[in-house]
């Protein structure tokens, strides 16, 4: 007996493209003899957006008829914000997700419109690798209870609650603090997470073979307020400090948020379950994000053919 093959698709079906790019990823799936499986939400929409073209094919209904854990790989039509929610949604079935970037910079996607096809014939052939990116791990104390736990592919960060108020913080890294001061907020992220939020406020790019956390101040009034690259194995942490009885506010990916009374505490740590993201391309991240930000490399003429490379003995100098 045949073992039955199924697929998740996850599509942003409040988008055209996403809709469209969804409806040719099952058609090709079932074609090919898999079985698509749909949030059954995602299945309602695309029914009532297309009409007969779409309620004769066979879908699976993901949870009640097929279990996360059961799907061997899930396509995600979107941009990373799609992959930010599809992770989430398969946290516990470590499912690797293979991102089609219909968005804007789609650093998490592993093709673009354009290779729709190809993409799908990835999925058929498997032929595809699964890479694992870390993640994090987040804790929250108030008054020494523990009151919430989270997680973040990207980073968790902790933001003012007032927009016309600064927020005290004090940060910390394996039980030592580092230093105090006004700010808008700090990231703490993964190197997946470096290109995104903290990105954007000034801390450095991690390549995402590099193990490491970054924590980066965003606008803190401080002598010393520098994005700080740790060992992958630190608790990075921050305190709310309570000298105004001003607030935070956790947000981890940008998706779910924690209100931080003063006194709050966060801890942030590798977590021990992986994000898996399904590679095809071998493309080198130094080429990906040149691509990603359009950066320019014009001038550039590359490494020296080794025939002209020149050997030096131990120890000599080049003057």
């Amino acid at each position: 007996m045949l073992m039955t093959r199924e697929v998740l698709v996850l599509a942003h079906t409040g988008r055209h493209d996403a809709v469209e790019a969804a409806a040719a990823v099952v058609t090709r799936l079932v074609s090919a003899g898999l079985t698509p499986v749909m949030l059954e939400k995602d299945i309602d929409s695309l029914a009532r957006l297309l009409g007969d073209e779409f309620q004769n094919t066979p879908v699976a209904v993901a949870g009640r008829e097929v279990p996360l854990q059961r799907c061997e790989v899930g396509m995600v039509l979107g941009g990373d914000g799609s992959i930010l929610r599809a992770a989430d949604l398969v946290r516990e079935a470590d499912l690797p997700l293979m991102g089609v970037n219909l968005g804007h910079v789609g650093f998490l996607a592993e093709s673009e419109r354009t290779e729709l096809d190809s993409s799908v014939e990835w999925v058929v052939e498997q032929d595809y690798t699964v890479e694992r990116r870390m993640a994090l791990d987040v804790q929250v104390w108030n008054a020494g209870e523990h009151v919430g736990s989270s997680w973040a592919l990207n980073e968790a960060s902790i933001e003012k609650h007032s927009r016309e108020r600064m927020v005290d913080l004090v940060i910390e890294i394996d039980g030592r603090p580092v230093s105090a001061f006004g700010c808008d907020g700090v990231v703490m992220a993964t190197p997946t997470g470096s290109t995104a939020y903290a990105f954007s406020a000034g801390g450095p790019v991690v390549w995402p073979e590099v193990q490491a956390l970054v924590m980066v101040p965003i606008s803190a009034h401080a002598l010393f307020s520098r994005p700080l690259v740790v060992d992958p194995d630190s608790i990075m942490a921050v305190e709310v400090l309570q000298r105004e009885d001003e607030h935070g506010v956790l947000w981890c990916d940008g998706r779910r948020s924690l209100e931080l009374p003063a006194g709050s505490r966060v801890e942030v740590t590798r977590s021990e379950r992986p994000v898996l993201l399904a590679r095809v391309n071998q493309t080198p991240f130094s080429e990906r994000l040149v691509d990603k930000f359009n950066l320019p490399t014009s001038g550039w003429r590359g490494p020296v053919d080794a025939e002209n490379q020149v050997s030096h003995p131990m120890g000599e100098e080049i003057r």
